[in-house]
């Protein structure tokens, strides 16, 4: 429902005059979400976990990306590495658990036995009948590039392109009052469903649909209301520049604190804020194609998605609170998380009903509206990698 970005423009935001969308072709056609793995979801830094996840040596976790699997573990050392989730053998994969503990301080293939230590490296090959010649340094572990940004793990599995740092901006200053790397993931949720990976992000992108899909949401943020998401949505913004409702100025209601079932601060506030970000009750920072994080004054949420199918998205949403936070009543955390679970809902089941219509033998491609201009982003940027591909 909103973009990375600058909380004010010099000026109008929204489109001159209507755009056309993407063909309906791309978010329906196997061969086309092929292209788009390779294109974009192969060589951009993609979400994995948060860091602390990983916390003590030997900890692992399983990600897919597209048809690709890779495994991220922690060695001894406390360092974080990534490989392709395939045995240099005969490719089989090495963990089949999403996550866990490595057992020993090796990688070892299920299938025959091959290890490999926490670097990768091909440390102990089983059998009678082993080669004088076999030389077990040319048969390390696939390696797969890997980074952190605010506590959060990221790899990527081709190209040699932007750095983790290039890759998040403006995100990596937008967020940069928000304690997330200390922050703590008190609750996570995941759901697949069955639409497009880009439907869910086109509807992220805009707030033409808030007062029809999230009633609750546009009387907490009252500027969602009127279909936009910031002031200078607004073709007229400068007529109601002085008016402090916050139906034109945006942020939260008044006496609203935070994003919750009855708008109350679930824990303290980050004393890293500044007014205006108190204020404003939320700031999204947005990480194509693969998550955003969304900073309230009191906690964050991260949500992330990957491509299942050309017509199914999986969906994992998190929720990162201080540790003084989730040391207090579970039922203060509930009122953050049930209401975030309303939205994701709300925005899960319309995304859905996209989805079925662009099945439509008639339905060749839409046409965006003047405020859908982040949408019109994000088409761009999928143009672009299409593109260069």
């Amino acid at each position: 429902m909103a973009t990375a970005g600058t909380l004010a423009a010099p000026a109008y935001l929204g489109l001159e005059g209507t755009r056309p969308g993407l063909p309906a072709q791309f978010y329906v056609d196997a061969a086309h979400h092929e292209k788009e793995l390779r294109a974009l979801w192969y060589r951009s830094w993609i979400y994995v976990c948060r860091a602390a996840d990983l916390r003590e040596p030997r900890a692992f976790r399983t990600a897919a990306i597209g048809n690709q699997s890779i495994l991220v573990v922690r060695n001894e050392k406390g360092t974080l590495r990534a490989f392709h989730n395939a045995c240099r053998h005969r490719g089989s994969a090495l963990c089949a658990e999403h996550e866990g503990r490595l057992r020993s301080r090796y990688i070892v293939c299920p299938y025959h036995g091959w290890a490999y230590n926490l670097d990768g490296g091909l440390a102990v090959v089983p059998g009678i009948d082993i080669p004088e010649d076999f030389d077990r340094s040319q048969y390390p572990l696939y390696d797969v590039a890997l980074a952190e940004w605010g506590g959060c793990v990221f790899a990527r599995l081709e190209g040699t392109g932007a750095s983790i740092g290039d890759a998040i901006r403006p995100s990596s200053t937008y967020m940069a009052n928000w304690p997330m790397a200390g922050l703590v993931t008190g609750h996570t949720e995941r759901k697949v469903l069955a639409c497009n990976w880009k439907v869910f992000w086109e509807n992220f992108s805009e707030c033409y649909h808030c007062p029809g899909v999230h009633p609750e949401l546009c009387e907490l943020v009252p500027i969602y209301g009127r279909s936009i998401s910031r002031t200078h949505d607004d073709p007229e913004w400068q007529r109601h520049w002085d008016d402090p409702d916050p139906k034109y100025r945006g942020g939260l209601r008044q006496g609203a604190e935070t994003w919750s079932a009855d708008g109350r601060a679930i824990g303290p506030t980050f004393a890293s804020l500044n007014d205006q970000e108190r204020k404003a009750g939320h700031r999204f920072s947005t990480i194509w194609p693969t998550m955003y994080a969304v900073g309230h004054a009191d906690y964050m949420r991260i949500v992330s998605m990957r491509p299942v199918a050309p017509e199914e998205t999986e969906l994992t949403v998190e929720w990162l609170f201080s540790p003084e936070t989730l040391a207090g009543p579970r039922a203060d955390l509930e009122r953050a998380i049930e209401f975030g679970r309303m939205v994701v809902g709300q925005d899960g089941a319309v995304c859905e009903l996209n989805q079925r219509g662009l099945r439509s033998r008639a339905h060749r491609q839409g046409v965006l509206m003047p405020q859908e201009h982040g949408v019109f982003a994000f088409h761009e940027w999928v143009r672009r990698g299409l593109a260069a591909l």
